[in-house]
């Protein structure tokens, strides 16, 4: 276990910043383009909405009965091109993961409120320092975020994101979200704070989709959510480490996503 540790924090420590390539950016955006193509089609469907419904029975029932026990489901996503092939991607990483969770006792329309309320977000998600809607026109928001990422390193960013939500229907709402700027922060906090170039720093998240589904029945709302980040690839000869660790932080800032946003709304009532 020490060893594992010493050199996670060696990597972390020594990691040199690294460019986003125009090739990775395009592949990352085919692979996010094929994603955007099934979800559309799910959610113009008329019966099924979530994406659980499109699930085999089994994977189904395991949803449900996690969100029926008050607890998360997350698992790893994986997206392949129309001929069921991988979509390639150089010099970087996609992590994909879906979410769900039962929030009882409210209406969806409540809920979005509360979603929407994003220059108070900073008060009930515990990764985010500032937040501040900066605009929003219609169902389309274009937010700010002063976000830090804790995970054997902190890392600060500024990230500005534009959400669109739609209504699908009686009792359902869906939502994709994308961000328009992320920027590591250099000595946050001091006199020498500065922004690090865009695309160029030490890789940790790169580009940050989201895509949310929201369906009220009796009891409350289940929400369910699509991430899909871009980050730096791993060095040769550690993936069989810092692979492993660099897919748990998505997950775990999932998980922490879902859980703060029941917390948020169980304490604001």
């Amino acid at each position: 276990m020490e060893l594992c540790s010493a050199i996670l924090l060696t990597y972390f420590a020594i990691a040199a910043p690294v460019t986003l390539q125009p090739w990775t950016l395009n592949e990352w955006q085919t692979y996010v383009l094929a994603t955007e193509k099934r979800i559309e089609q799910e959610l113009a469907g008329r019966s099924n909405f979530l994406r659980m419904d499109f699930m085999a029975a089994s994977q189904n029932a395991e949803v449900r009965n996690a969100l029926r026990s008050g607890t998360i489901y997350v698992e790893r996503m994986k997206t392949l091109d129309s001929n069921g092939r991988e979509i390639p991607l150089q010099d970087g990483m996609i992590h994909h993961w879906y979410g769900a969770i039962f929030v009882p006792r409210i209406r969806l329309d409540g809920l979005l409120e509360w979603v929407q309320d994003y220059d108070h977000h900073s008060m009930y998600f515990k990764d985010i320092e500032q937040s501040k809607l900066l605009d929003r026109t219609g169902d389309t928001f274009r937010i700010y975020l002063r976000l830090t990422r804790t995970n054997i390193v902190t890392v600060h960013y500024n990230i500005e994101h534009t959400t669109i939500y739609q209504r699908n229907g009686e009792r359902r709402a869906s939502s994709r979200s994308f961000t328009t700027k992320i920027a590591e922060i250099d000595n946050p906090g001091t006199a020498f704070e500065r922004e690090k170039p865009v695309g160029v720093d030490n890789g940790y998240i790169w580009r940050l989709n989201s895509y949310w589904r929201f369906r009220e029945q009796e009891g409350g709302v289940v929400i369910e959510c699509e991430t899909i980040g871009l980050s730096r690839s791993v060095p040769f000869g550690l993936g069989w480490l810092v692979g492993k660790y660099a897919e748990s932080i998505p997950k775990e800032s999932l998980e922490n996503t879902l859980m703060s946003i029941r917390h948020g709304i169980s304490g604001s009532r």
